[in-house]
């Protein structure tokens, strides 16, 4: 089976990772934006930044909900997410043996989940 362009019509293949891709690095990359300058506000705005301010900073609730560790596992969530778009990418683009790429995604995605693992291990046991 040929496939022909015709007209405006093209043929489209892929994985069509795209659009999606392109919404969830702006999405990601507002959400660790924000929960930065959040991050900076805090650091200008206390007048001792040691280590129980930094912890308050992060355990504080609201009512029984723990809002300093969700917005930060938020954050942390958003920063992986977007790590992996972005490096999938560049593994896409410029490692062109398949079992390298594969290789390399596979050890990027343990990677990530690791981090993620040592991340909640950390907040979650404040």
């Amino acid at each position: 089976m040929t496939h022909e362009r015709i007209g405006r019509k093209r043929l489209v293949v892929g994985a069509h990772y795209g659009t999606r891709d392109f919404i969830v690095q702006r999405m990601t990359a507002v959400i660790m934006a924000v929960y930065t300058l959040v991050l900076v506000f805090y650091a200008v705005f206390v007048p001792s930044l040691d280590f129980e301010s930094w912890r308050a900073f992060f355990i504080f609730t609201v009512g029984a909900l723990p809002v300093g560790q969700m917005l930060a596992t938020l954050a942390f969530l958003s920063l992986i997410w977007h790590a992996w778009v972005g490096v999938r990418d560049i593994w896409m683009d410029y490692a062109h043996s398949d079992g390298l790429r594969l290789a390399l995604q596979v050890l990027t995605a343990l990677w990530l989940v690791a981090s993620a693992a040592f991340f909640v291990k950390i907040l979650w046991s404040l």
